[in-house]
């Protein structure tokens, strides 16, 4: 082992290294009315190593995300007053870092409405600690490697020019017709997947797979939900000469 590799102790008096030191100055909110799970979810994180500030509703939240440098949010749905939809709109008028919502709904209209909202992911109660670590962990991946998943090929050039769309592969900036669009990192994945295979049409189980990394055991919305945010963002209502083309009954893509 190299000696000369920064070391920093976690609670435990373990030391950390590299990816693991990373995950000790990410700062990670989570913003639960409900005490107990609020609580459970620190524990997991802190011991993976990361900050964590905790909020039991939304204004306080969005107090702690006001001074603090945070990296990505866990939000519960059902809270009083301002609730975890609510709150995801209201970050995502300034803020594109990775949202999770956290909810007991666990119907296909719930999680549409969660991910319409701006959230990245969704995960229903009651959850595995461990299997909403990795999450965590892969939508921090995505957001702070700024990177295209490493499934799109790495032969293509650093910005994409096609169609009216640009996209920059180092700054993440990505323009229509000029007009710069702000997109979550994971909005930004699937764009960039289908841009850089020019023709190809995807399935919604193979974007799936691609920038999520996760094998779909069972149908769901999650990447229908994305595309038409990525189109609303696009304005592609606006235009007869679509970006994103839809091929019914298959998939996805972006015409050469």
């Amino acid at each position: 082992m190299n000696e000369d590799r920064e070391k920093q102790p976690n609670i435990f008096g373990c030391i950390l290294y590299g990816e693991e030191k990373e995950m000790a100055e990410t700062s990670i909110l989570v913003v639960d009315d409900e005490q107990e799970i609020a609580d459970l979810v620190e524990i997991y994180l802190v011991s993976d190593g990361y900050k964590v500030f905790k909020a039991n509703n939304a204004q306080e939240g969005l107090e702690i995300l006001d001074k603090e440098d945070i990296q990505l949010c866990l939000l519960d749905i059902m809270m009083p007053g301002m609730n975890g939809l609510e709150m995801c709109k209201k970050i995502r008028e300034t803020n594109n870092i990775p949202i999770i919502m956290l909810s007991a709904k666990s119907t296909d209209l719930d999680k549409i409405l969660g991910l319409g909202t701006g959230a990245d992911d969704y995960v229903v109660k009651p959850f595995n600690p461990l299997e909403l670590t990795a999450r965590v962990k892969s939508q921090l991946r995505r957001y702070t490697q700024f990177n295209p998943n490493s499934t799109v090929h790495e032969t293509v050039k650093n910005e994409i020019s096609i169609r009216g769309l640009t996209i920059n592969k180092d700054n993440h900036k990505v323009t229509v017709y000029g007009e710069e669009v702000k997109l979550t990192p994971i909005e930004f994945d699937i764009l960039y997947l289908l841009a850089s295979n020019p023709g190809k049409v995807f399935s919604t189980d193979e974007i799936f797979e691609k920038v999520w990394n996760e094998k779909v055991y069972e149908a769901n919305n999650t990447v229908m939900v994305h595309i038409r945010r990525l189109r609303g963002k696009m304005k592609e209502d606006e235009r007869q000469d679509k970006i994103i083309t839809t091929v019914w009954g298959v998939g996805y893509k972006i015409e050469k």
